[in-house]
Formats: C-alpha cells, sequence, structure tokens
C-alpha cells in the first residue's frame, strides 16, 4: 500500500516520470522510477541532503556511472536509465516517511531538470 501511495503520486506530480518494470509482478516493498534528464546519484544526493535514502543500480555494478545495462536491455531510453532510483521499504516504514518523499521529491526533480542541459523545459 505505501508504496503503491509512493509511486502514484510522484507518477501524477513529476513530468517524465515513470516505473521500470512490469506493475503486477514484482516485490511487494520495492519501486523503480525513472526520471527523465537527470542523473540518479544528483537525486541521491539531493534526496540525501534531505534525509532520504534511495539507490541507484544494482549492488553488482556499484561504482558504476553508467546506466543499468538490464534497464537499456528492457527498452528504457538512455535519458530516462541514467536518471533511474529504486525505493526499497520495509515493515517500519511509516506514512510520514512516504509523505516526506512525496513532498520533496517533485522539487528535487526540478532543482535537476532546471541544470539539465538534456531537458528542454
Amino acid at each position: 500500500m505505501l508504496r503503491d501511495r509512493l509511486e502514484n503520486t510522484l507518477l501524477e506530480r513529476i513530468p517524465d516520470c515513470s516505473v521500470n518494470g512490469t506493475v503486477q509482478l514484482r516485490l511487494p516493498n520495492t519501486t523503480n522510477l525513472s526520471f527523465g534528464y537527470v542523473e540518479g546519484e544528483a537525486i541521491l544526493l539531493l534526496l540525501s541532503e534531505e534525509g532520504i535514502c534511495a539507490s541507484s543500480g544494482s549492488a553488482c555494478s556499484s561504482g558504476s556511472l553508467e546506466p543499468s545495462h538490464v534497464l537499456r536491455a528492457m527498452g528504457v531510453p538512455f535519458t530516462h536509465a541514467h536518471g533511474s532510483i529504486r525505493f526499497s521499504l520495509s515493515r517500519y516504514t511509516t506514512d510520514a516517511e512516504i509523505a516526506t518523499v512525496i513532498e520533496r521529491m517533485p522539487a528535487v526533480i526540478a532543482r535537476l531538470r532546471e541544470i539539465s542541459p538534456y531537458c528542454q523545459s
């Protein structure tokens, strides 16, 4: 329920945002989202400044700045694969934490798109 609320609200509020993968057959606690025209590492840095934890890439490709080969094989455009991040929730994740991400994420993406050489806003 928390994952779906997080996901659906971010999809509504942030343009060029999409879910990577199927929305039916997946883990109930994890969402992987792409934000077009921004870098995942920059998203993580700004989220960290807000006290929000997320990740980009898989554990087996940590340290690599290349977009996920899995996302690229799934047909995720290069401009979106670079801006993919994963939120993993647990049974300890609270409504308040989800509300914080929902409140702060749109401004993070907007700020990064303002300085992105790829964004045509």
